[in-house]
């Protein structure tokens, strides 16, 4: 018997066209694809005609752990993921002790194993002094560079130091593109002693200009070094037109949802909910995004899942703290502009499971093939369902899209042949593995 066979799917092939048929699983691999197994399986789904694909890689996570688990951990940000059909996860390194040194990634990786019901990855974070580290603690699926934040000793905005890291190895770089000068010189003639401020001066403290400097210096380092580069959560039209003619092959980079559907009319609503760095930019931006995607400038979607308490966000601004869910909307945000128009099938499987694989060098993962690892997931296009704060999975609780009526929610996801997430519930004692990542 087959360990695992979903029977009467229709499944989303590599190039986006839809099989009517069954998918079989073993030893945590597709095992077979045909339009009718014969074998029965321990385990069967009928998929009654639904969507099946492969599951989404979120290549870029912040699930807290160490130092910030009462907003998230490693465990709760996986149930969160493959209740949105996220199989595999990338998670940053800015928790408390920072990511930058193999015993603190040997940590993760060990209480991932422990606790993530998904796959991960890590990042190693960059600071002014552990080039060594950047370059030899494995498996990282790449330098992380906050290149304008408040992140304390991740904070690499001076050239000398940027030069030396993009100068000093061969590992893909990943660059949160804001210039902390221009950040700290807004801030301060902006920002003022009212403590009546409106959250939407963030967007104005954070401007155009705040991101398109930043992001024309990592290319010039990128193309100084010959050094592969991936400019993290476009948001700006500014970005995507510099890009269009900038970009080279040893360039990649990535759009969120929250550019695409939110937008700075937003903060009249949610406040600081929707706040968050790089922030939520003027509604012009986000055709211009689409453009990006549409036209292969951007390659790829993530989410920056980034919780914060909402006790924590009702502070006055500044004091509230940039950052909001995303993990588990993504796939339906996404699904559901497919409905709408704005994009295919095809694409988004580009977009958010062939894409990040290939970039940060994922073997066997983001497409339904036979020999892939099954990582599954299996979407209801038919069904709309509304967004509600209590229904969230991540431990925070909430999500700036609540109220909103998204189509295409898993009803399961299947982890290395194995379903763990199942009608809206998480199968107990399963676990994902580390992702290893190519050279």
């Amino acid at each position: 018997m087959h360990e695992l066979v979903i029977r009467s799917a229709s499944i989303a092939l590599p190039d986006g066209a839809l099989m009517e048929g069954d998918l079989a699983c073993d030893g945590g691999r597709i095992s077979s694809l045909a339009p009718q197994i014969s074998r029965e399986g321990q385990e069967e789904i009928d998929a009654q005609g639904k969507l099946l694909m492969p599951g989404v890689i979120d290549p870029q996570v912040h699930f807290r752990e160490p130092g910030g688990t009462d907003k998230e951990d490693l465990g709760s940000g996986a149930r969160a993921a493959v209740r949105g059909g996220v199989t595999s996860f990338l998670e940053m390194p800015n928790c408390h002790p920072a990511t930058i040194n193999q015993a603190q990634l040997d940590w993760k990786i060990a209480r991932a194993k422990a606790t993530s019901v998904a796959n991960f990855g890590f990042f190693i974070g960059a600071t002014i002094d552990n080039l060594e580290s950047l370059n030899t603690v494995s498996p990282a699926c790449g330098i992380k560079i906050f290149m304008g934040s408040s992140t304390g000793s991740l904070l690499v905005n001076e050239e000398k130091d940027l030069d030396r890291i993009f100068g000093g190895g061969e590992r893909l770089i990943a660059v949160h593109a804001e210039d902390e000068n221009r950040i700290r010189e807004r801030t301060s003639a902006l920002l003022g002693d009212d403590e009546t401020r409106d959250y939407a001066l963030h967007s104005t403290i954070r401007d155009a200009q705040t991101a398109l400097i930043a992001t024309d210096r990592a290319l010039h380092l990128s193309q100084k070094y010959g050094r592969r580069l991936h400019v993290l959560h476009l948001s700006t039209a500014e970005e995507v037109e510099r890009l269009r003619t900038a970009k080279t092959d040893q360039v990649t980079c990535e759009v969120l949802p929250n550019h695409l559907f939110l937008n700075t009319d937003h903060y009249a609503q949610l406040g600081s909910r929707v706040q968050m760095n790089p922030p939520i930019r003027g509604p012009e931006n986000a055709a211009k995004l689409w453009a990006g995607l549409h036209d292969g400038v951007i390659d790829i979607i993530a989410t920056d899942h980034a919780p914060h308490l909402l006790k924590d966000k009702a502070q006055p601004y500044p004091r509230s703290p940039s950052g909001m869910p995303g993990v588990e909307t993504s796939l339906p945000l996404m699904m559901t502009a497919m409905q709408e128009g704005k994009c295919t099938l095809t694409q988004i499987l580009r977009w958010m499971c062939s894409g990040p694989a290939e970039i940060y060098r994922i073997s066997n993962k983001g497409q339904l093939r036979e020999g892939f690892d099954a990582d599954l997931t299996l979407v209801d296009l038919d069904q709309t369902k509304v967004v509600r704060d209590e229904e969230v999975f991540s431990r925070t609780g909430w999500s700036p899209y609540a109220g909103r009526a998204l189509s295409g929610w898993p009803l399961y996801t299947v982890v290395g042949g194995r379903v763990v997430f199942d009608n809206g519930n998480i199968r107990p004692g399963l676990f994902g593995e580390a992702l290893s990542f190519g050279s």
